[in-house]
């Protein structure tokens, strides 16, 4: 895929947030792989409004460089820059800070149960960081979240946020948006005071392995929310 049509994808995922209210006023930040290694990155400018983002206004970096740019944000780069440089596998990066999983993302039991068939996609496969120190804002703390995350694609961000991970745009988004609704159910069902029936585990192994059997799902759906977009984000 040109840089052009990785540019394209990018900004239409920072417009779908701001559709779907996972972005944090102009904060939070977005990133996609670029080179074959990973290590250099398209990624949003800080304190831009994600539902007015276009696609040339995205920063082409390098993980390796020694200098922040000043339009960088100094956690954006803390972040994205060690998820780059350290796992190869993270071709798209997005950290926003969605209302349901950065809620609980706050609990005390910070784990997504698998209560219905959207929760059990993500059976045993979250990372969940717990150490949360204050702004990610320095290459140390981003090489801990990178260790904390490990081979896994999706890490919750404790008293913070949402972090995934995808092999492409709609792969991370796919993820995301599904993980935001599974949580949005359990803190519902949570609220409703009543007890919450949680899956067996046989149960949730055996759906997260049927979504997974249907990967092409996440391209059609990110196709389709792209749909609705003003196209002038391709610009």
């Amino acid at each position: 895929m040109t840089e052009r049509n990785l540019r394209i994808d990018l900004a239409a995922v920072c417009r779908l947030a701001a559709r779907f209210g996972w972005q944090e006023a102009v904060a939070n930040h977005c990133s996609l792989a670029v080179s074959a290694d990973g290590r250099q990155f398209l990624m949003n400018t800080r304190w831009r409004d994600f539902g007015k983002l276009r696609a040339s206004e995205l920063a082409l970096l390098d993980s390796s460089t020694e200098v922040l740019p000043p339009e960088i944000d100094r956690t954006a780069w803390a972040i994205h820059g060690a998820l780059h440089a350290l796992l190869p596998q993270a071709r798209c990066v997005l950290h926003l800070h969605p209302t349901y999983a950065t809620a609980l993302s706050c609990l005390e039991d910070k784990r997504l149960l698998p209560v219905d068939q959207t929760s059990a996609r993500f059976f045993n496969r979250v990372a969940i960081d717990t150490d949360y120190a204050g702004f990610a804002d320095s290459r140390a703390e981003g090489e801990r979240l990178a260790a904390v995350l490990g081979e896994k694609k999706i890490l919750m961000m404790g008293n913070h946020g949402l972090l995934v991970i995808g092999a492409d745009v709609a792969e991370a988004f796919d993820a995301f948006y599904h993980f935001e609704r599974a949580a949005r159910t359990l803190l519902l069902a949570y609220g409703s005071g009543e007890q919450v029936q949680v899956l067996d585990d046989a149960v949730a192994e055996k759906t997260a392995r049927a979504w997974e059997a249907e990967p092409e799902f996440a391209a059609v759906h990110f196709v389709e929310m792209c749909r609705g977009l003003d196209p002038d984000y391709r610009d």
